[in-house]
C-alpha cells in the first residue's frame, strides 16, 4: 500500500470546503515584463481550468498605455466559454471599461477602489472620495444590467506611503461595495505586510459592521512570507473564498514593494493536509506553473511545483 501525501488531518472549526479565485491570468500576468499573446493566455486559462478552477481571471478592461500585458482582453474573452458554469471575471475600472467589457460579451466583472488616499492618487488617478464614488458607480451600473460582480479593496493592512490602515474604514468600504451590488469583497494585503493577528482584527471588525463573512475573500501577497498563516487566520474566522495565482506569479505594477501573490500550488498543499477540499488538482496546476515559467523566461516564486511533481505517488484532489 502506497502512501499519499500529505496526510490530511482536518481541524476543527474549519470550512470543509473553500473556493479558489485564480488571478495569474490577470493580476499575475500585469506585473510580468513580458507580455505574453492572446493564444498563450488563452492557453494558460484552459490549462487552469482543467485543473478544476472554477473562477479564473481573465484580463482587463483598462488603459493599455498603463498595462499593455492586458491589451486585447477582448481577444480573450472571444476564445472562451461564457456560458460555462467557470466564472471569468474582468476588471473593469469605470463606466467605459464596463461598457467594452459587456460589449466583449462579459458576464463577471470586477471593480475596485482603495482604502487609502496615497494609493488612490498613484494607482487610480484622483483623489479617494473620486475614485470611490467612480468604482461604486460601476458596480451599481453592472449589477443593475445582470452581471456578476466582485469588488476589490487595496491597501488594506497597510499602505506604503500612509503605514497603518484603520480597521473600520476597510469595514466600511467593504459595506459600500456590496451595498453598490457586488456579491463578494477581497480583501487586499496589496504590499503583503500582514500578519494572522491583523487580519484576524481586521475580519473581526468587518464582521462587527455587518459585512458578512460568508462575503469576504482574502487577497494576500507573500512579501514577507506570511501568505499561508494570514490564510490561516482566516479560515479559523470562518472565510471561504481566497485568490491566489499560478506559481506565485504577479504583485502589484504600482505598488514597488509588493512581491508575489500567494502561489495556487502552495495554497493547495496547505489546504490539502487540513482536510479541506477544493475540487482542484494540484498536479495540474504545479504543472501549469512550470509551463508558465516557460512563457515567461524566468524561474517563478514558489517551490511547491517541482516538490509535487517529483514526488510519487501524486496525490490527487
Amino acid at each position: 500500500m502506497t502512501a499519499v501525501l500529505p496526510q490530511r488531518v482536518p481541524q476543527p472549526d474549519l470550512p470543509s470546503r473553500v473556493s479558489i479565485c485564480e488571478v495569474s491570468a490577470r493580476d499575475g500576468l500585469q506585473a510580468e515584463s513580458r507580455t505574453l499573446p492572446v493564444s498563450v493566455r488563452l492557453e494558460l486559462i484552459r490549462r487552469l481550468a482543467e485543473a478544476g478552477l472554477t473562477c479564473i481571471e481573465a484580463g482587463s478592461f483598462v488603459s493599455t498605455r498603463a498595462v499593455p500585458q492586458m491589451a486585447d482582453t477582448r481577444s480573450v474573452l472571444a476564445g472562451l466559454d461564457l456560458s460555462a458554469e467557470a466564472a471569468y471575471p474582468v476588471l473593469v475600472p469605470n463606466q467605459r471599461g464596463l461598457k467594452d467589457a459587456v460589449a466583449a460579451g462579459a458576464v463577471d466583472v470586477s471593480v475596485f477602489i482603495s482604502v487609502t488616499e496615497s494609493f488612490s492618487q498613484a494607482n487610480l488617478g484622483g483623489c479617494l472620495s473620486e475614485t470611490t464614488e467612480r468604482g461604486l458607480e460601476t458596480a451599481r451600473t453592472a449589477a443593475a444590467a445582470g452581471l456578476r460582480v466582485r469588488g476589490y479593496l487595496s491597501m488594506v493592512f497597510g499602505d506604503p506611503w500612509e503605514g497603518a490602515v484603520e480597521p473600520e474604514r476597510v469595514a466600511a468600504a467593504a459595506r459600500d461595495l456590496l451595498d453598490a451590488g457586488c456579491t463578494s469583497v477581497s480583501l487586499g494585503d496589496t504590499i503583503g505586510t500582514a500578519t494572522p493577528g491583523h487580519v484576524s482584527l481586521v475580519l473581526e471588525t468587518s464582521v462587527r459592521a455587518g459585512v458578512p463573512i460568508e462575503a469576504i475573500a482574502l487577497h494576500t501577497h507573500n512579501t514577507f512570507g506570511q501568505a499561508l498563516a494570514n490564510v490561516y487566520a482566516a479560515l479559523q474566522l470562518g472565510v471561504r473564498q481566497f485568490d491566489s495565482s499560478a506559481g506565485g506569479v504577479g504583485g502589484c505594477p504600482f505598488a514597488g514593494s509588493a512581491t508575489g501573490n500567494l502561489a495556487t500550488e502552495d495554497l493547495l498543499w496547505m489546504l490539502d493536509g487540513l482536510g479541506i477540499s477544493t475540487g482542484v488538482d494540484i498536479d495540474a496546476v504545479a504543472a501549469t506553473s512550470r509551463w508558465l515559467s516557460e512563457q515567461l523566461g524566468r524561474e517563478l516564486s514558489s517551490a511547491t511545483p517541482a516538490a509535487v511533481l517529483g514526488r510519487q505517488p501524486a496525490a490527487r484532489r
